[in-house]
């Protein structure tokens, strides 16, 4: 079977969505569905050895042909928009109603279905003028889908952030497919390694694709599109909309000649994106603007893999960059499931307690025991803690920094710097997550509105369970869905095509299912003695206090205050307090608040040197004739002085 026949159902389905999105949701919702599974469907036939698909036009698009092509590096992430776009629908569809947003609803049906629809072109185009017009648009349909709660001052700057950076990626975009095309004599894309005097158009390609995937410090736009956005919105973007970024580094840096250096540039900026995204992470109060930063901290355990994959293809080492691409790729997948279910699992609770603060929540376990679970189980994967995925593609990921050691040279001494650098990263996930599972989910409720609290309904719980279930999937038997990354590395350096697995693949699956088993074993233990009343309750030690309350409790801030004091040079934590004056002050208070750094720090004070020097320019031109000629006399009189000093007859 060729994957014509479901990629052409796929898009009927998705133009249906499109045409009744605004009226009639449960056929919005079924024809969505059936869009992602034909689009799946075409993408599972390529990486399980079917042929890739190309596709040209007899008509003109723009002038140009239209162009489209699934390979297996495309298929691998298309796979990874069908089953978050899916799940993302189900979700939607009870999180986003018509009743409780009527203003909102019906719009944000249609941008969603016309964000899945480009997002898919995206990974089809082969042409560069049209791969252009599809980046466009996927990127306003994301920022109409930012601000569907338009109403928020907030949700507004979040929305102008997100397309004022999309814009600037942009325009490095458009000047790299214009000189590509410029060179070339025509706007198709393919592989161009045999033209070395393309190389320095990979700093574009970098630049470009970079700052859409939100690698640090290119990520400013992200945390507050992320925190602002609804949550299934939040999902896609996290899960998917970062990691076609991550697809044009890929697609490009496998087609172009590279500079020298360049696969350093790349592992560095992944190690600098994984190690400060966790320390801006652990210093967040906000459950959506703490994902968000760690999407920053996993994209940079991509790009370290990536990076490493480069600098092995320049030094002729395929054996230790497989291993780095390969882990690189999975995690494409992996990071793209654990975090869409970490935002649904964020949205259940904003749904049932109307905040996103953790320090106003506290104790949900009992009153939402299925977000609490499936939360966890994410936040174990993300911290990459066995038998889970995320463990899977991170292992990989050491595994070729490990066997990089053995190569001698600048390669070792980074490797061994990045294998720390990334142990240390993990630590730091592990102790986020710790704190927002204790925070969130247990303890006492904070505020009446974590008493309130309720569990999400049926759609909602179904789209975290699948997303869960696939998590699981993966890490329990890696070597199933080692040919899908295998068709995809072999598409991104035809040089390293091979099939086989590593050998403790196998055995790492075996290990996994062992230690599930243990877990599930114990879990069933603990159970039965809670039901036949073998374990009794008693009060938490309480320290001494005679009457404990919830604000006794650990708070965001005070829970990782040692940890984020390490990082207080790049963290810049602003403190509001107020002292006891007295014995018995009736108030006191401390709060601590981290901004964004290299937003409030460095890109707006640069901005606002730039608008001021724009408004100095601007008040020169008055329209008065005598000026004029003497701003011209100044002029002649400065290049006299040029061509005087330059000693030119």
């Amino acid at each position: 079977m060729t994957p014509h026949l479901p990629l052409l159902a796929a898009a009927a389905a998705m133009v249906a969505s499109l045409l009744v999105g605004r009226a009639a949701p449960r056929v919005w919702l079924a024809t969505t569905l059936a869009g992602v599974t034909a689009a799946l469907l075409a993408a599972v036939i390529v990486l399980t050895g079917g042929a890739d698909w190309e596709w040209r036009s007899s008509f003109l698009l723009g002038g140009e042909p239209l162009h489209l092509r699934l390979d297996g590096l495309s298929a691998f992430f298309l796979v990874l928009l069908c089953v978050v776009g899916g799940a993302g629908s189900v979700y939607a569809r009870e999180y986003w109603t018509d009743n409780a947003h009527p203003r909102s609803a019906r719009a944000g049906r249609v941008w969603w279905s016309g964000m899945l629809f480009s997002l898919g072109l995206v990974l089809l185009a082969s042409n560069g003028l049209h791969f252009l017009i599809v980046w466009e648009l996927f990127t306003v349909c994301a920022y109409f889908l930012i601000t569907l709660n338009r109403q928020r001052r907030e949700v507004r700057a979040a929305g102008w952030l997100y397309i004022g950076a999309s814009h600037a990626a942009t325009l490095a975009l458009f000047a790299f497919f214009t000189i590509l095309a410029a060179h070339t004599g025509n706007w198709d894309l393919g592989p161009l390694r045999e033209h070395p005097e393309l190389a320095p158009l990979f700093w574009l390609v970098l630049f470009g694709f970079g700052l859409k995937a939100g690698l640090f410090p290119l990520h400013i736009w992200l945390p507050a599109a992320h925190a602002n956005a609804p949550s299934h919105v939040s999902a896609l973007l996290s899960g998917v909309t970062l990691k076609i970024g991550i697809y044009g580094l890929m697609r490009f840096s496998g087609w172009l000649p590279l500079p020298d250096g360049a696969g350093w540039v790349v592992a560095v900026l992944g190690v600098a994106s994984a190690v400060l995204g966790v320390a801006f992470a652990l210093g967040q109060h906000d459950l959506k603007r703490l994902l968000a930063y760690h999407s920053v901290e996993n994209i940079g355990i991509i790009l370290i893999g990536l990076g490493f994959a480069l600098v092995a293809m320049q030094q002729g080492s395929p054996t230790w960059g497989r291993l780095a691409l390969a882990g690189a790729l999975l995690h494409v997948w992996n990071h793209g499931l654990f975090k869409a279910l970490l935002f649904f699992g964020a949205g259940a609770v904003l749904h049932a307690t109307g905040t996103r603060e953790m320090s106003r929540l506290g104790g949900l376990w009992r009153t939402m025991p299925w977000t609490a679970g499936l939360f966890a189980l994410g936040a174990a994967a993300i911290s990459g803690l066995p038998p889970l995925n995320g463990f899977v593609s991170e292992w990989l990921v050491y595994l070729g920094l490990f066997d990089a050691t053995l190569a001698h040279g600048p390669a070792a001494c980074m490797a061994i710097s990045a294998a720390i650098l990334l142990g240390i990263t993990g630590a730091l996930a592990l102790a986020c997550f710790s704190k927002v599972c204790g925070v969130v989910f247990l303890g006492a409720p904070r505020s009446p509105a974590a008493a309130r609290a309720h569990e999400c309904g049926p759609a909602m719980r179904g789209s975290m369970l699948a997303l869960g279930a696939a998590c699981v999937a993966i890490g329990l038997a890696p070597v199933v869905f080692w040919p899908a990354v295998v068709r995809a590395m072999n598409v991104w350096n035809p040089a390293w095509a091979g099939t086989a697995a590593p050998v403790a693949l196998t055995a790492l699956g075996l290990f996994h299912v062992a230690l599930a088993l243990v877990a599930l074993a114990l879990a069933g233990w603990l159970w039965r003695r809670v039901r036949l009343g073998g374990l009794t309750r008693a009060l938490t030690w309480d320290c001494g206090y005679a009457l404990p309350t919830a604000r006794m409790q650990y708070t965001a801030g005070s829970f990782a205050g040692i940890i984020t004091g390490w990082f207080t040079w790049i963290l810049r934590p602003e403190r509001h307090q107020q002292l006891p004056d007295t014995c018995f002050p009736s108030t006191a208070r401390h709060a601590e608040h981290t901004p964004e750094t290299v937003l409030e720090k460095i890109v707006e004070p640069a901005a606002l040197l730039v608008m001021r020097v724009s408004a100095l320019v601007r008040s020169l031109q008055h329209g008065r004739l005598q000026a004029y000629l003497l701003y011209l006399l100044i002029g002649v009189a400065a290049l006299s002085l040029l061509v005087l000093l330059g000693g030119a007859p």
